[in-house]
C-alpha cells in the first residue's frame, strides 16, 4: 500500500521536527530554499531533520546515492528525496 505525503504535510514535519513554532505551513513556500538565506535553517537543523526523516519515512538512502545539499533545497526537492528512498511505499499528494 502506497502512502501519501503533501506539501503541507512535509511542512509541518519541518516545522514539528526542528521547533519553528512561530511558523505556520503557509509561511513556507514549496520552491523557497530552506537554508541561510531563505527559512535560515543551518548545518544542525539539516542533521535533526534528516535523522528525523530517516525514522518517520524509513529512508535508506544507498551509499551510491546519499542525500545531497540539493536534496534539502526546499520543500519540492525534499518531498522528491524522500518519495525516492521510500522504495515505492510514497507518493506526493495534492
Amino acid at each position: 500500500m502506497c502512502q501519501v505525503i503533501t506539501t503541507r504535510e512535509m511542512k509541518q514535519f519541518i516545522i514539528d521536527t526542528l521547533g519553528l513554532e512561530d511558523l505556520a505551513p503557509e509561511g513556507i513556500g514549496d520552491e523557497q530554499t530552506l537554508f541561510v538565506e531563505g527559512l535560515g535553517l543551518d548545518s544542525i537543523d539539516a542533521l535533526e531533520l534528516g535523522i528525523a526523516l530517516r525514522r518517520k519515512y524509513h529512508i535508506q538512502s544507498a551509499e551510491h546515492e546519499p542525500a545531497s545539499k540539493d536534496d534539502f533545497r526546499n520543500v519540492t526537492s525534499l518531498l522528491d528525496f524522500v518519495v525516492r528512498h521510500s522504495q515505492g511505499a510514497l507518493a506526493v499528494g495534492a
